[in-house]
């Protein structure tokens, strides 16, 4: 299983609380959307000075189903909504070992 990290920071126009919203009520509708999308966690920063405002993990079965889901018409959709609201955005591409 492929796991995507990514960390955002917010715009610089949008206060923390707005972020955390828009991330959890808003962002997450885009995820609803991506095909081949196993499992996605959103984690909210709990304090405006923190270097990156929210963590999401998405799932895939593969980088092939990773590719394909960001290629398509929902997976540009999230990406240009994110580019929207956030000052930066770091992707980290996983493997998930452990488990407790």
């Amino acid at each position: 299983m492929l796991k995507v990290v990514s960390l955002l920071k917010r715009a610089e126009n949008i206060s923390h609380e707005e972020f955390a919203k828009w991330v959890v009520e808003e962002h997450i509708e885009f995820a609803r959307k991506l095909p081949g999308l196993r499992k996605y966690t959103v984690s909210v920063s709990n304090g405006e000075d923190a270097p990156y405002d929210s963590v999401n993990e998405l799932y895939f079965d593969d980088e092939d189903a990773r590719v394909a889901a960001f290629g398509s018409e929902h997976g540009q959709a999230a990406a240009a909504d994110a580019a929207a609201h956030t000052a930066q955005r770091v992707h980290l591409l996983t493997t998930e070992h452990a488990q407790l």
